[in-house]
């Protein structure tokens, strides 16, 4: 039989410990032309890798909440590791099968998945799910690191741009599996591939020069105030479009939804979604002024925090939405929460 069900069995993540504040990036700043861009007004803190954290070890980290609560051994029968990291400390291979081998575990496939952006979460569900089916396979675990805030973002030469004081650093794990009757089960998801916007997102450095050359330039967002407005429009329509059409495959008003997660990029995405959905402020959990923008690990903090805290109960729809880079990919995904097992 063709497994059906799929299921977020449970999720844990981590935060750095070093806190930084807007007014690090405040003594810094410089004469940008986009500082008074809405897409860049910042966040109150934001949290910062350690030096030589890399993405597995912040994996590792979130790994941890998922031993607490089920024991050591929970992870031993996972048959799928799937990996996103912002930033891969190494060229052209993701950390997933160091993840693997550091948690002692010897899936039957590993899977780095680059692309996705802030959207990754429900990517990796998606993709989890698939491989589990074709598979044969019960049990995935996700590992995601956003870890450029401390690093890429904090050069000499970026951490005065206004852009760089929006991201922060964060790692989430999760577990999926098919055919289980706990958990937290998907009822609706959708991706969509914008190829055409796929250009638009680029890294650029002065003096320029492609990403793998030696050079002087520090290589950041190259943003521009047309592209920001690109990406505001594309941004404030893509994630509304896919949370409906997924409201709308399981029968549910947006309005009716108990809770929208999103990625956290901007208040002014995070306004704008919630009022395009006909939701109140306090059922659209909000990490942005704590935690910065953490890209792919927004979703799954802003979700942990959420149920952690007790606003998230049993039987709670969610709904889970995001766009990626300046516009080539959305996805969103509901799920019924079913507490933590």
């Amino acid at each position: 039989m063709t497994p059906t069900r799929i299921n977020l069995i449970d999720v844990a993540t981590y935060l750095p410990e070093n806190r930084v504040t807007a007014a690090y990036y405040a003594q810094f700043a410089e004469d940008d032309t986009l500082a008074d861009n809405v897409m860049f007004r910042a966040p109150a803190f934001r949290r910062h890798a350690a030096d030589g954290e890399t993405s597995a070890d912040m994996m590792i980290s979130a790994a941890r909440g998922l031993f607490e609560r089920h024991g050591d051994d929970y992870l031993d029968d996972v048959d799928v590791v799937l990996t996103h990291s912002q930033l891969p400390e190494v060229p052209v291979r993701g950390c997933g099968g160091e993840l693997a081998y550091r948690l002692g575990i010897r899936p039957t496939t590993v899977l780095d998945v680059h692309n996705g952006g802030c959207a990754a979460f429900i990517h990796m569900i998606d993709i989890a799910a698939a491989l589990l089916r074709a598979r044969g396979g019960r049990k995935a675990v996700l590992g995601l690191a956003q870890n450029s805030a401390g690093q890429a973002f904090t050069q000499e030469q970026v951490r005065g741009k206004a852009q760089a004081a929006i991201p922060g650093d964060g790692a989430a794990m999760a577990v999926v599996t098919v055919d289980d009757e706990n958990g937290s089960p998907i009822v609706g998801l959708r991706c969509h591939s914008f190829g055409q916007y796929s250009g638009d997102m680029t890294g650029v450095s002065d003096p320029p020069r492609k990403y793998w050359e030696a050079g002087p330039g520090q290589l950041h967002i190259g943003f521009t105030e047309s592209k920001i407005a690109k990406v505001l429009a594309r941004g404030n329509r893509m994630v509304p479009e896919v949370a409906i059409e997924v409201a709308d495959e399981i029968g549910v008003a947006p309005s009716d939804l108990d809770w929208l997660v999103t990625n956290q990029p901007s208040r002014i995405f995070l306004r704008n979604w919630r009022e395009a959905l006909e939701l109140p402020e306090s059922h659209h959990p909000d990490t942005f002024d704590e935690y910065g923008n953490l890209f792919a690990v927004g979703i799954p903090v802003t979700l942990d925090d959420a149920v952690n805290d007790g606003r998230i109960g049993e039987g709670d729809i969610v709904m889970t939405a995001a766009f990626a880079h300046a516009g080539d990919f959305a996805a969103a995904a509901a799920l019924r929460w079913g507490g933590r097992p």
